[in-house]
């Protein structure tokens, strides 16, 4: 499948609408009715995904490291989403690559549109996800870069403003590297598998890693729209840094939109489409959106770590039995995020299509 080079319609900056201080959104980015958000909570304030504090996986005690290995467990099969704290990025590196690229945005327009993204790759900055001509699209810009595999083409792509940002990412990056490898492990083992077979499925040391940051302007009517749409991911492992500030992430579950409160420094991690494929919907890639908000903007970072593009990915063979046969049917990363990349968000769990293909 061969992506088109450039965009159906012109493209449009969201903050560029935001900044016209206009009370009406476009027709465009108004969501059908079923699509709405519900601004008004209607889940209880004590509802919140779970929180896992990764340094008790190194105590002394073996029982509290079962526990905290338990805790990791149920999370990945009930909720696909958590967040950690102690997870071994420094506070202020935390808060610094979240604020850097909030200056980025808060460039001139002329300094963002040099790193102007197509279809192609989604490389750079961007304002739309998918490729159907007329659809309705999320209230947010962003900007998308990779860092794994390393290559000098790709990092072309990385801005040079603020002169910081780069040096700062890069250290980021290989942080969120290090956090993919240590919960591969973790998962492998509370899955029954080899310590580094979910590490080995994913490519070894030849794993991909990719940036989007978004950026989620004030909306005069958030009640219409969306910033980003229902979805699963399509990768193998998502870790969001959210904006502490504001709120926005709402989970699924149990047919409710959870609202995710964010404790402080910590990085929420979700389970992607491949690893649902290869614990064989053990672990759960569940449907997430965001909200936006009428009186603030939102910065988030999400990082995705993803198998080798041109890697089938399957069931793991120790988890088909005949009473759990397999689900999935095999298809590199590449074959499938591909195939997400036309559609966009289609306000559903993308995988679940996989099942009526076997």
């Amino acid at each position: 499948m061969i992506c088109p080079c450039d965009w159906p319609e012109p493209v449009i900056r969201v903050q560029s609408l935001s900044e016209t201080n206009t009370t009406l959104i476009p027709d465009q980015y108004i969501k059908p009715p079923p699509d709405r958000p519900t601004l008004i909570s209607s889940n209880p304030s004590n509802i919140n995904i779970p929180l896992i504090d990764l340094e008790q996986l190194n105590n002394r005690e073996q029982n509290v490291r079962e526990e905290t290995l338990q805790q990791i467990s149920d999370a990945c099969r009930e909720w696909g989403f958590f967040q950690v704290i102690n997870h071994g990025l420094k506070d202020e590196l935390v808060d610094g690559v979240r604020e850097i690229w909030r200056e980025f945005f808060h460039e001139s327009m002329d300094v963002k549109q040099k790193y102007a993204n197509s279809p192609k790759t989604y490389e750079g900055y961007g304002s739309r996800l998918g490729l159907q001509k007329g659809a309705i699209l999320d209230w947010s810009d962003y900007y998308f870069l990779h860092y794994l595999p390393y290559s000098i083409k790709d990092h072309n792509k990385w801005p040079d403003t603020p002169p910081s940002l780069r040096e700062i990412v890069e250290e980021y990056s290989k942080e969120i590297v290090r956090l993919g490898r240590e919960l591969l492990e973790i998962f492998s083992i509370n899955l029954g598998l080899r310590s580094d077979y979910l590490q080995n499925m994913f490519g070894g040391d030849d794993v991909g890693a990719c940036l989007r940051v978004n950026f989620y302007p004030k909306c005069p009517q958030p009640d219409l729209t969306l910033g980003l749409s229902s979805h699963s991911d399509p990768g193998g492992l998502t870790f969001l840094l959210p904006d502490e500030n504001v709120n926005g992430l709402q989970v699924r579950r149990d047919q409710q939109w959870i609202t995710v409160k964010p404790a402080r420094h910590a990085i929420i991690v979700n389970i992607g489409d491949q690893l649902e494929v290869l614990s064989n919907a053990i672990y759960k890639s569940v449907e997430h959106r965001v909200i936006v908000n009428q009186s603030k903007e939102r910065v988030s970072l999400a990082y995705f770590y993803n198998p080798k593009s041109d890697l089938l990915i399957s069931p793991a063979s120790e988890l088909v039995t005949p009473e759990r046969p397999s689900l999935y049917p095999s298809m590199t990363f590449d074959d499938y995020r591909l195939y997400i990349r036309t559609k966009g968000p289609q306000g559903k769990s993308q995988v679940e299509s996989l099942k009526s293909q076997r």
